[in-house]
This record gives structure tokens, C-alpha cells and sequence, in this order.
């Protein structure tokens, strides 16, 4: 049997809702970060030395990293989707394949780690500190956002937004490994309060993604996306 060692709110929640596209049948191995420091168990380093999730074991295969199990899930069980699922991984040598590509890679090496980055800045100066450090902690961050963070996810956000006001999915016409990829960082790029006006194409997007019964599926077994706010 597929496992998914889940964690919650984390990029593992993409890895259900492709498993939901596919009909795979799969178990869930549940995960509770620490209340504290927000950080994965130690528990989930007895399935893989990294101590992240998502991870998946399938029969004696374990696989890390989403990308790679999107990539392995895909190779392995991809004969098995249909209709909008046809074309999970685009043909070699099409337009489809070289943005699938593209797309798979963008997620956590151009937007995420500028997403994460936002997150660790901004909560710097809520952490405990002496009184008198707490300014120039603010002060600090607020300068690295501004004139580092900002800038570099600004610039990705407005590509996204442009690329899908020309495209259905973000490879193309059709549904591929790349969305599932993206889902998560789009989720997390969106969750400021702004950003839907800011970008009606990625929103439109996002909305189309959530209104899929699998990925409704997927958030029924593997709880919210994202960390209440």
C-alpha cells in the first residue's frame, strides 16, 4: 500500500490531491509539527534521514521531496488518469514539456523560497527579545523586505499572472504535473489579503484548482493548506 507521510500544512497536501486525481488508492501516516517551533517530529526522520514531509514509501521505494514525487507518481501511475488528466507529463519536445518543466522547477527554486523568506521576516520581530533589540529587529526586516524580498516576488507574482492570462493550466490547455507542483506556493502567494485583486488570473486559477472534487477531496483527508492566520 502507498503511504503518505503527511504533516499538516505543509507541501504534502499536493501530493494528496494528485493521489485524489489519479483514484490510487493510498493511506495517510498523520504528523504534528511542534506547537513551538512550527517544525516536522523527529519521527518522520525514521522514514527518511531529511526529517520532511512530504514523504511517500511505496511497497520498498521511498521517495522525498515533492517534486520527485510528483515526478515518481506521475511515471509510475500516470497511465492511470483520463480526460483533462491525459497529459500529466507533456510529450518530450512539445511547448507543453519544456513549460511543464519549467513550472515544476519554479515552484520551490523562484517562489517559495522568496515566500518562505516573507514569512521567517515578518515574524522576526514577534519573537521574544529584549525590549530594546525589538526596534532594530523591525527595522532590520522590514529594510531585507523591502528592498530584497519584496522586489523578487513581486517580479514572480506578476509572471505568473501574465503567463496565465494566455494559458488554462500553467503548461498549457491542460492539466499537468507542473500545477500540482505550483499548487501549494500559489495557495501560500495568495493568502495575502490583497492579492486577489492585485491578480485576477491567478486568482481565477486558484479558484479553478479548488473547485476540483479531488483536490476538495484531498483537503477533506488532509486538512487546510495553509496555517490559519
Amino acid at each position: 500500500m502507498l503511504t503518505v507521510h503527511h504533516l499538516d500544512t505543509s507541501r504534502s497536501q499536493r501530493i494528496l490531491w494528485l493521489l485524489e486525481e489519479l483514484g490510487i488508492a493510498y493511506e495517510i501516516k498523520r504528523y504534528q509539527r511542534n506547537k513551538t517551533t512550527r517544525l516536522a517530529p523527529p519521527e518522520l526522520k525514521a522514514i527518511h534521514p531529511m526529517g520532511k514531509s512530504p514523504v511517500i514509501t511505496d511497497g520498498g521505494i521511498t521517495v522525498a521531496e515533492s517534486g520527485a514525487i510528483v515526478e515518481y507518481l506521475v511515471e509510475t501511475y500516470g497511465d492511470k488518469g483520463a480526460g483533462d488528466l491525459a497529459a500529466l507529463q507533456p510529450r518530450i519536445g512539445t511547448p507543453e514539456h519544456r513549460e511543464c518543466r519549467f513550472w515544476m522547477h519554479f515552484a520551490e527554486g523562484s517562489l517559495m523560497n522568496w515566500l518562505v523568506m516573507k514569512l521567517v521576516f515578518t515574524s522576526i520581530p514577534t519573537q521574544p527579545m529584549p525590549f530594546f533589540v525589538r526596534p532594530i529587529a523591525r527595522k532590520l526586516c522590514e529594510q531585507v523586505q523591502l528592498k530584497l524580498i519584496d522586489p523578487n516576488l513581486a517580479t514572480a507574482m506578476a509572471y505568473m499572472e501574465q503567463h496565465l492570462t494566455k494559458h488554462a493550466w500553467f503548461a498549457g490547455d491542460q492539466l499537468t504535473m507542473a500545477d500540482f507542483q505550483m499548487s501549494f506556493a500559489v495557495e501560500a502567494a495568495l493568502s495575502r489579503a490583497t492579492a486577489g485583486k492585485q491578480f485576477p488570473a491567478l486568482m481565477a486559477y486558484k479558484k479553478k484548482m479548488n473547485a476540483r472534487p479531488a483536490y476538495q477531496r484531498a483537503i477533506v483527508k488532509g486538512g487546510p493548506v495553509l496555517m490559519a492566520s
